[in-house]
């Protein structure tokens, strides 16, 4: 596949599978849900590794890089699905664009891996301002709304978490396998979960098709996809990913969904991009010296 047509396919599934997560559970259940979804994607994973010969070692150093991926996956995605219930399916992928900046933070507090200058500091309290804004707005349109803005914000740290965390373990298997690895640990989590909740009498089609859709582009495409994209172009044209598809996210929302999208939600958007923006791209503007350095913690 052309490099281009690859990175714009990703932009398009992380628009999308906000609105594809709120769509697959509104009938079942979000148990069964992110279930289905991960046990089909987990299937369809292990038929690339298979057909590609990739490696998925369960050595002891590779089961705790598995258990280092999965546990994190299944506390953050169904901690999305849960928040999926209360907020806006444009929103999900507002607050999930902070997650550069809580990867950094953990990354450069347990791996001593980054310094912040005046610019990146800047770039997070613009974002966490924009945080701030959209939790403003939650507490007025509903008043459970709160609660679903902070789920995500939770599924957004354990994410940014997981990924330091498998960084540190320095993996030396392909990203697919760890991919494949993490969902073995996880998905019967995710089945156990469900079944303790109870199964659907009945799956309506949208509900199949968000759900088959989140499998099948969102786990077994995406991710390769991605993992493409980040081979083959430097990091910060990926980073702008995530500027992208909360705009986009919020569109489609309002377009598909009929979600009302209010000025201070765009408000709080503008300010989260561009927090991310000057995080990212900042340092071409203000070529500051260091200002914060973590030292490493142990775990």
């Amino acid at each position: 596949m052309p490099l281009i047509a690859a990175y714009l396919t990703v932009i398009f599934i992380w628009s999308t599978t906000p609105l594809g997560i709120q769509w697959s559970g509104a009938a079942v259940g979000y148990q069964f849900g992110v279930a289905l979804r991960m046990a089909i994607g987990l299937v369809l994973l292990w038929v690339i590794v298979r057909l590609f010969r990739l490696p998925l070692p369960w050595d002891r150093r590779h089961l705790q890089v598995y258990l280092t991926g999965g546990i994190p996956l299944f506390l953050a995605m169904s901690s999305v699905y849960w928040s999926a219930q209360a907020i806006p399916s444009g929103w999900i992928s507002v607050i999930f664009g902070l997650t550069p900046i809580f990867t950094s933070l953990f990354a450069a507090m347990l791996l001593g891996e980054r310094s912040f200058t005046v610019a990146r500091t800047l770039g997070m309290l613009l974002g966490l301002g924009g945080l701030t804004v959209v939790f403003s707005e939650s507490l007025e349109i509903h008043p459970k709304a709160w609660i679903g803005v902070l789920g995500v914000c939770f599924a957004s740290l354990i994410h940014s978490l997981g990924a330091v965390l498998l960084k540190k373990l320095k993996a030396n298997v392909h990203p697919i396998s760890v991919t494949t690895g993490s969902l073995i640990i996880a998905t019967p989590l995710f089945m156990v979960n469900s079944l303790a909740h109870g199964l659907p009498e009945a799956i309506p089609t949208k509900s199949l098709l968000a759900i088959l859709y989140l499998a099948v582009m969102g786990t077994a495409i995406g991710f390769p996809l991605y993992y493409y994209c980040l081979s083959r172009l430097h990091a910060e044209r990926v980073a702008l990913i995530t500027l992208i598809t909360p705009v986009t996210a919020l569109l489609l929302g309002s377009w598909l969904n009929q979600e009302s999208i209010g000025q201070r939600i765009w408000a709080g958007t503008v300010l989260v991009i561009a927090g991310l923006s000057i995080y990212e791209y900042g340092r071409y503007l203000v070529p500051g010296k260091r200002w914060i350095r973590w030292k490493r913690f142990p775990l």
